[in-house]
């Protein structure tokens, strides 16, 4: 048996952090801003800004060739003032703990935001899944999910699906969790398949509630859903649900991408064609009755309506001037730096930012926790008129927010949530 470390995810992780800015940074400029328009003292900025903990990971699998591959991970827990931890788990290439660290703070501002008993953590591993079998990819959640078991549990930490992990990976990390503890703990983790205690319209949860919002931003800036052009960076889980509902509105959806490029058809795109076109070749690139157009291409194409649904740092100061869309809904985690909020905020742009614009699948992932402490499922239209009741109520909140400080919605949101953390962690205090 020999062994060898996992040098790709190194190499791409080495070339991801001489082209990106580092996330974390991105998080605490974000937190910055809004604890200045509160006025948030030294104390709490201290805390509010750092996290938790952190717990990195380096372990062996056994791959199907019988060599063992060294795989690095992480669990960060942001703030647990609120209740216990919720977030989700990535397995990418390019995982880096900056990354990680930020998403867990985001998932804090976002739980918040919409009034879940939650605070933020997030989780990942550099690896590339796509390149494992599936014994190799059990292998790697069982081992990762034993080297992260202190730190987890459905009273302490939740875990849930995020890039490239899925219902089944999530059974995995039940059942080795389970395992360990000797008995069956179906509340260790949300998006499960749904005969191991799974919520029904989970996987929707994200896509939807973003619909959700952008039908609460339409009201407020006359626009005409009926009437208007859908661009939707990133066709996976939330991307392809997002374009689906708002085509079901009547938005005519006329671009779409995926990490290997995007297709464009400014009378719009026959979505159903489309997901079939993907599931038979991979990609939506090559799609007959489509232009093909780059990911950086399609952010600034002519449209009324931007949803960017793949990975963070997407909209820049580079290209933020260039956009033409009137609503930018955030599906995606991070996907605008602060300095291209500024820019779209002073072009009249209407920023539905991820904390809110993404919060259903941790809402419906909420919801998927009370079921299983409660060992009561709720019906799929349940659920689904639950999660609009909470994103209504919750853009309410946030668009007053705006309106009062004179902000964007960012900031009103991120002031939101700011506020509901950091007057838990007054009334708590400092222990001992």
């Amino acid at each position: 048996m020999k062994f060898e470390p996992a040098d790709a995810a190194n190499d791409a992780l080495a070339l991801v952090e001489r082209s990106e800015p580092d996330l974390f940074d991105v998080a605490v400029e974000q937190f910055t801003i809004a604890a200045d328009v509160l006025g948030l003292s030294d104390d709490l900025r201290r805390i509010l800004s750092h996290c938790q903990r952190e717990l990195t990971v380096h372990f062996p699998v056994e791959m199907d060739d019988g060599s063992v591959q060294v795989f690095t991970g992480y669990r960060i827990q942001h703030n647990s003032g609120p209740g216990p931890t919720k977030g989700g788990i990535r397995y990418h290439q390019a995982v880096t703990l900056a990354e990680v660290k930020a998403l867990a703070m985001w998932m804090t501002w976002k739980c918040a935001v919409v009034g879940l008993p939650y605070g933020g953590a997030k989780g990942g591993v550099q690896v590339n899944p796509k390149l494992l079998s599936q014994t190799e990819l059990q292998n790697l959640t069982r081992r990762y999910t034993t080297e992260i078991q202190p730190f987890i549990g459905p009273n302490k930490d939740i875990p849930a699906p995020d890039v490239n992990t899925n219902p089944q990976i999530m059974a995995w990390l039940m059942d080795t969790y389970s395992m360990n503890i000797g008995y069956s703990v179906p509340g260790v983790t949300t998006g499960k398949p749904i005969v191991l205690g799974g919520s029904e319209g989970r996987n929707e949860a994200t896509g939807r509630g973003c619909v959700f919002a952008i039908e609460s931003a339409a009201r407020v800036i006359d626009l005409d859903l009926a009437r208007s052009r859908t661009v939707v960076q990133g066709f996976g889980n939330a991307g392809s649900v997002a374009a689906r509902l708002i085509a079901e509105l009547g938005s005519k959806v006329v671009a779409v991408s995926d990490s290997q490029g995007g297709i464009y058809n400014p009378a719009g795109l026959d979505l159903a064609a489309v997901t079939v076109h993907k599931a038979r070749t991979g990609s939506v690139v090559g799609f007959r009755d489509a232009d093909a157009v780059s990911n950086a291409e399609l952010l600034v194409l002519p449209t009324d309506i931007l949803i960017p649904a793949a990975m963070e740092n997407q909209i820049t100061a580079e290209n933020a001037p260039r956009i033409q869309a009137s609503l930018i809904a955030e599906a995606a985690n991070g996907p605008s730096t602060p300095e291209a909020d500024a820019i779209l905020y002073d072009k009249g742009v209407f920023v539905l930012p991820d904390i809110l614009a993404n919060a259903g699948g941790v809402t419906v992932s909420y919801f998927e926790w009370v079921q299983a402490l409660q060992a009561f499922p709720w019906t799929e239209h349940e659920v689904n008129e639950r999660l609009r009741r909470i994103m209504s109520r919750s853009f309410d909140a946030v668009y007053g927010t705006a309106q009062k400080y004179d902000v964007h919605m960012r900031t009103a949101a991120l002031v939101r949530a700011i506020d509901r953390v950091a007057e838990f962690t007054r009334l708590r205090g400092i222990y001992p």
